[in-house]
């Protein structure tokens, strides 16, 4: 295969994917309609023509019958007055008029029989125009349904091209939100631990860290023993409740910003107050 072959070849197949891309079936069906209509319209139009000639035969045939008619007349007349010679002349005009009068009738008939068949070919013709129109509102009409459904669930499984765009838009928020919640989750741990400084003037050092969870060790004891005495249990833990307030009183004197002051709770000795 030459190279111009496959050149044709190729543009020819590229061509007739777009056009099979572009064409609408619905258009495609209302043009197909339209061809036939004014093919329908041209036969119409052609046993119109077919008549009219007829009819213009059938006047001239008339014509020459009343030619033929008064040419026998004068004949008559003439031999009535011994002129002989002038109705042998009316005779031979008439022959020749009956002459001209089969040669029309044969056109008349010819003429008659191409309008039935033309009027026939129309009868069908717009029956199958009829025909055609009916199925082709039907398949118009069940394309369009087709399309709408598959329009409809294509939207619903997200494979649509605009359904698509908006399926990723939201994919890419979702993954930019998670990043954002683990790197924020992520440093808050690093400032947490220390391995990472806190330039809001909020620092603190691991001994601050250390302390400040003893602190809340002792605060946890403290409550349990509050709780056993109020339940009845047994009484408070002296020396627990003497080390805690040992403990409140003995507080570093610069305690972080982030660190808020325990407030001093108040404990009350078995059997007072109740």
């Amino acid at each position: 295969m030459s190279v111009m072959k496959r050149l044709s070849m190729i543009f020819k197949s590229k061509a007739n994917k777009a056009l099979d891309k572009m064409e609408d079936p619905r258009e495609t069906l209302d043009y197909s309609y339209q061809r036939q209509l004014e093919l329908l319209q041209k036969v119409r139009r052609g046993v119109a023509d077919v008549a009219t000639s007829r009819k213009r035969v059938e006047l001239q045939i008339n014509q020459i019958q009343q030619q033929a008619s008064k040419l026998e007349d004068q004949g008559r007349k003439a031999l009535s007055v011994g002129r002989e010679d002038l109705a042998r002349e009316a005779l031979s005009r008439r022959s020749a008029l009956q002459t001209q009068i089969a040669d029309l009738q044969v056109q008349h008939n010819n003429l008659q029989g191409e309008e039935e068949k033309l009027t026939l070919a129309s009868q069908r013709l717009q029956t199958k125009v009829d025909s055609f129109r009916h199925r082709k509102e039907t398949i118009k009409a069940t394309y369009t349904a087709a399309e709408a459904q598959t329009r409809i669930n294509e939207a619903f499984s997200g494979i649509s091209e605009e359904m698509g765009d908006v399926g990723l838009a939201i994919q890419r928020a979702e993954d930019k939100t998670a990043q954002m919640q683990a790197r924020a989750g992520a440093i808050d741990e690093l400032l947490a631990s220390g391995a990472l400084d806190d330039f809001s003037g909020q620092r603190g050092d691991d001994i601050q860290a250390e302390l400040d969870r003893m602190g809340g060790g002792r605060d946890v004891e403290l409550e349990l023993a509050r709780m056993k005495a109020e339940l009845g249990q047994g009484p408070a833990p002296r020396d627990a409740i003497e080390a805690g307030q040992q403990g409140q009183q003995q507080a570093p004197p610069q305690q972080a910003p982030h660190q808020q002051a325990q407030p001093t709770q108040q404990y009350r000795q078995p059997g007072e107050g109740l």
